[in-house]
């Protein structure tokens, strides 16, 4: 118990780091000039980094374990690239920064997720997976509205210089409480390279799982830690506090929306039913926003909420495709959807920097807002389409 405890606090620090920059937004933009783009290309270099890091984790747990894993590199990469974020005197120190925690961060969740595969029985794996996801996810909370309240008392540098001691003091608990699962004596030997990997992605019933996986994250996630501060402020005139709350409410709608998804697959006797559902209520209400997105305050936070809580089916998701993963490619199976989840969201936020760039009409803030919103719900509406040829896979 201890040795997940510690691993709930790491994920909390990942999904802090993933979601952060919004709500610093103004303070970044008056003291390093940072611009949109850069914020953009920050954002989008965590995920990338994680993402392209999962490869090599997934080798990782499966011939290493996941307590040094996570340990070695949350402590490298993570408490190191926070350091150089608290000292950023450029927007370029600001990508350094992201890149550096992504790759710390990147084993966290899969390291639990290896844990749970190997220790609970496939019907219990979406719940736990979910409601992991959901603690874990507090960590939106606090970079909400009381990390803003934190920066404006103590200025930013401080409070994220004392994030990344943090960071070192949770690296040192995984490495002294994280137990790594014993092996079964009759499951085969993982391998050293790469290669299930590409076992994996023959499995051809994977493959309509994937598009989902990578997008179903991305809107929730990208407006979230990166467009609703711009959008608030652009549309609204929002200060800082204001963003603070807003995102504050679409965090806690997120926690919520993980803790939802988990039991609905026992209780519906599908998973994948609940995953078209979860995630068309998604595509529906980032339509209305981008069909209104000047409507008011009151009105974008609602529709925020929403797609926080709808857009939280990942941990459904992995569970649909654990489903399919053989026993001694656990860890590469995980990290290997956990890649497409996470690159996703990476090439989204890339993706949506550009859309926002070409679309900005000078005098009109409304316009690439709402180019930014119709483009979301189209990528995810293609997603769950391809998504409809997946075989069901009942808990």
């Amino acid at each position: 118990m201890a040795g997940i405890t510690a691993l709930a606090f790491a994920y909390f620090l990942s999904q802090f780091y993933r979601s952060f920059l919004a709500v610093l937004t103004p303070a970044l933009e008056a003291e390093l000039g940072a611009t949109k783009a850069d914020f953009s290309q920050a954002s989008g270099a965590w995920f990338v980094a994680f993402a392209l890091m999962q490869f090599a984790v997934g080798v990782s747990l499966d011939r290493f374990g996941p307590r040094r894993t996570a340990a070695v590199m949350l402590a490298i990469g993570g408490g190191g690239g926070a350091a150089v974020f608290g000292l950023a005197t450029t927007p370029g120190m600001l990508v350094v920064a992201m890149t550096l925690i992504g790759i710390g961060c990147a084993p966290v969740l899969m390291a639990s997720l290896f844990i749970f595969a190997k220790t609970f029985k496939a019907a219990r794996f979406a719940v736990a997976t979910s409601w992991f996801v959901a603690l874990g996810s507090l960590g939106n909370v606090f970079g909400a509205t009381p990390l803003a309240a934190a920066a404006e008392s103590f200025g930013w540098r401080p409070v994220i210089l004392a994030i990344a001691a943090l960071t070192l003091v949770v690296a040192v608990a995984l490495m002294v409480f994280v137990k790594d699962p014993e092996r079964s004596p009759d499951e085969p030997a993982a391998g050293v390279g790469f290669g299930g990997f590409g076992e994996l992605l023959r499995l051809r019933v994977l493959w309509p799982i994937i598009p989902l996986t990578a997008i179903n994250y991305a809107p929730a996630v990208g407006i979230r830690g990166l467009w609703a501060g711009p959008y608030l402020t652009d549309v609204f005139g929002a200060d800082a506090l204001s963003i603070g709350n807003v995102t504050l409410f679409m965090a806690f709608a997120m926690v919520a929306g993980s803790f939802l998804y988990g039991p609905l697959d026992t209780v519906f006797r599908t998973r994948k039913w609940v995953a078209v559902a979860g995630n068309t209520i998604s595509v529906a209400a980032i339509g209305v926003l981008a069909m209104m997105p000047q409507a008011s305050l009151a009105a974008a936070t609602i529709l925020l909420v929403l797609i926080g809580v709808s857009g939280s089916s990942y941990g459904l998701l992995m569970a649909h495709a654990r489903a399919f993963v053989p026993a001694h490619l656990i860890g590469r199976g995980v990290t290997l959807m956990n890649f497409f989840s996470i690159g996703g969201v990476g090439v989204m936020q890339f993706a949506t920097g550009a859309v926002v760039t070409q679309a900005t009409v000078p005098g009109d803030p409304v316009a690439a807002y709402q180019t930014l919103f119709t483009f979301y719900a189209v990528v995810l509406a293609l997603s769950v389409l391809v998504y409809l040829k997946a075989r069901d896979a009942r808990p």
